[in-house]
């Protein structure tokens, strides 16, 4: 059951990254970055780029080798550092916007709140595969 888990979340992952690929022009970085120094403004898209590519690769990670995430020492530790990440996220995500960006706002709160149970979702697979003896 874990190892379906882990590879659910590889799929998910992959989607994740993929989507990526469209916030420059949903969030308007054209125009919004405009004003902004060309190092900021390329900043923005180099690590976007960067986070998409980690998160396709975690994705990746999790859809190939599944069972040795689960069944092996060195993918449960893996497993412990991807639910740190995927915590620290989930932190991030109460700590780091601001509720003004969100609350009062039907779409932006589902998306808020869809996030969240989707940081929590990561960080509990991992911790649990982290924390097992399959």
């Amino acid at each position: 059951m874990l190892i379906l888990q882990v590879k659910l979340l590889g799929l998910v992952l992959v989607l994740l990254a993929v989507a990526h690929a469209g916030f420059p022009r949903y969030f308007n970085w054209a125009g919004e970055l405009r004003a902004v120094s060309l190092i900021n403004r390329q900043m923005m898209y180099i690590h976007t780029l960067f986070i998409a590519l980690a998160v396709l690769l975690m994705g990746l990670l999790c859809l190939l080798c599944a069972p040795e995430l689960v069944a092996t020492a060195l993918g449960r530790k893996v497993c412990l550092g991807l639910g740190l990440f995927w915590l620290a996220r989930l932190l991030v995500q109460f700590v780091g916007y601001s509720p003004a960006l969100w609350r009062g706002q039907r779409f932006e709160t589902a998306v808020h709140v869809g996030f969240a149970l989707l940081w929590t979702y990561l960080t509990a697979v991992f911790f649990v595969v982290a924390w097992g003896r399959a």
